[in-house]
Formats: C-alpha cells, sequence, structure tokens
C-alpha cells in the first residue's frame, strides 16, 4: 500500500508541475505581449488610416455591415469580418475565442478581446450544446469536427462583441460609412447583373424567391436603386452571420400565393385545351355536315 501511495502522490506532484510550468509559461508570454506593447504603442491616427484604407476594398465592404428586424425597425451594426479588420489594424489587441471545457453534450468557452497597452478587457464566456436545429429536428453532434465548427460559429459572435467593446465608437462609424461610400461608388458591372447576382445567391443559398424580396421591399425589382442592393446584401450578411433568419424577413404566405397562381395558370390552360378540343369537334362536325349536304345536293341534281 506504501509503494502505490508514493506512485499516487508522486504522479500527482508530477501533474502539478507541469500545469504550474505550463501556466508560468503563459504569464511570461503575457508579460512580453504587455512589454511590446508599452515599448511600441499604437499611433492612433495610423491605426484610423489603415482601417478606412481596408474598407475600401469592395469584397470587404460587401460583408462589412450586417442588418435585422426589431420591433418593427432595422437594426445594423458592423459583422464580424469587419470586426476582425477593425482589431488587425488598431494594433496591439490580443482577441480570440478558447474552449475552456468541453462536457458530455455541451462546451464551455470563451471570447475576448484585450487592449494590450490600455490594460482593457473584454470577455465573454458562454455554453455551447451539442445540438444542431434541422427542418427533420434536433440533431446530436458527435464528430469533433462538427463540434469545433458549432463552437467557432458561436464563439464568432461573441468575439465580434467583445472587440466593439475595445475599439472606440467613432472610428466603428467610420468606417461603416466608408464601406457603404465603396459599395455605392466602386461598383462593378451594370446594376441589372448585380441584382440578379444578388437574387439568385438568395435563391439557392436561402431558398428565397424574387416574388418575397420584392414583397419585402414594396416594388418590383426593374425598380432596385444602389441603396436597395446595398440593404439587400446586409441581409445576405446577416442570415449568413446567423444573426437573423429568413422569417425574420420574409413573408412564406408569398410563396404559397404564387403557387396558387401558378395551379390557376395551369388550369386555365388546362381548360383551354379542352375548349380548343371541343372546337376542332364542332368544326369538324359542322363540315362533316357541310360534305354530307353536298354529296345529298348531288345526288339530287343526278
Amino acid at each position: 500500500m506504501s509503494n502505490l501511495a508514493n506512485q499516487y502522490e508522486q504522479s500527482n506532484s508530477n501533474g502539478g508541475v507541469l500545469a504550474q510550468s505550463t501556466s508560468s509559461r503563459e504569464v511570461e508570454e503575457v508579460k512580453g505581449q504587455i512589454f511590446m506593447a508599452r515599448q511600441f504603442p499604437r499611433n492612433v491616427f495610423q491605426s484610423e488610416q489603415r482601417i478606412l484604407d481596408a474598407c475600401k476594398r469592395p469584397d470587404l465592404a460587401q460583408a462589412a455591415v450586417y442588418s435585422y428586424p426589431r420591433g418593427g425597425t432595422k437594426v445594423e451594426g458592423p459583422s464580424i469580418r469587419l470586426a476582425e479588420v477593425l482589431a488587425q489594424n488598431w494594433g496591439n489587441l490580443a482577441f480570440g475565442v478558447k474552449e475552456l471545457e468541453q462536457k458530455e453534450g455541451e462546451s464551455v468557452a470563451m471570447a475576448y478581446a484585450w487592449d494590450l497597452e490600455t490594460n482593457v478587457r473584454q470577455e465573454k464566456v458562454f455554453t455551447v450544446p451539442h445540438i444542431r436545429y434541422t427542418r427533420s429536428g434536433v440533431k446530436k453532434l458527435t464528430d469533433p469536427r462538427d463540434i469545433y465548427e458549432m463552437v467557432a460559429n458561436n464563439g464568432a459572435r461573441r468575439l465580434r462583441a467583445c472587440i466593439l467593446g475595445i475599439i472606440p465608437g467613432d472610428i466603428v462609424d467610420k468606417a461603416i460609412d466608408e464601406c457603404n461610400k465603396t459599395l455605392q461608388g466602386g461598383s462593378k458591372g451594370p446594376l441589372k447583373d448585380r441584382i440578379a447576382q444578388a437574387l439568385k445567391a438568395f435563391k439557392e443559398n436561402h431558398r428565397v424567391t424574387q416574388e418575397q424580396i420584392e414583397e419585402r421591399f414594396g416594388y418590383n425589382v426593374d425598380a432596385f436603386t444602389e441603396r436597395d442592393l446595398l440593404d439587400l446584401i446586409k441581409i445576405f450578411n446577416s442570415l449568413k452571420d446567423g444573426m437573423s433568419n429568413v422569417d425574420d424577413w420574409f413573408s412564406k404566405e408569398v410563396k404559397t400565393k404564387q403557387e396558387s397562381k401558378l395551379t390557376e395558370a395551369f388550369e386555365e390552360e388546362t381548360s383551354k385545351g379542352d375548349k380548343s378540343k371541343s372546337d376542332k369537334k364542332a368544326e369538324k362536325d359542322v363540315k362533316d355536315d357541310a360534305d354530307a349536304g353536298d354529296q345529298t345536293a348531288f345526288e339530287l341534281e343526278e
């Protein structure tokens, strides 16, 4: 028993030494980051200019802003992609998502953003159940890759909130304005073609029809302007980021009405076909009667 007890204590002491060594290494890394941030502080004006220059890229501008409905109004804000660009170009900012613990059926994770210069820190601890809601019901996740993607997807929204809690609000507003200018002034190709591409993307990715989009905006897509296309892109980004779902934006009744119209059109075409058949039959009967009359007249003449 004494040997087993000694081995147990030795294993515990070894584990404690390893944990202490890992903790000490992390502390030294953090100290090194803080030291470098103090030695090379950010230039706020240069950081702001880098952010605005990044917002002039069309690809970033398209994915920079999301919107979603709330209380009868529309709420807009910077997307996850824009938040990452803000953090990267602001400088001396540590941010990320860590999985703290994985238990049976759920994971506990933390999203954080830490300004190494001012020692201002934002963090959010959250729990992610290992389930996915589908149309057929709730699916339990067992594949480690699916679990990782689920945690990363939920962590991205918390990470954006942490980053926006660190970056000054006026810098964020300027970045959004610059992205809107980029979309309005630097668009490639005719507006009609870009609207057609947007409609195709909604149909393929979210099964949203053109009729649903027109019902949402209140007029046909032929009357869409650059601003309407910009709003449509924001809705798409909101759906992509998981900030909202299709039912928040578009009515399902429009699909039903459209299908009923198609049914009516089909029945109308069918009735037209039946009518044309009856008309042809009537014409044939008249022609047969006429031929019979001609034949009778010919026989009387003889």
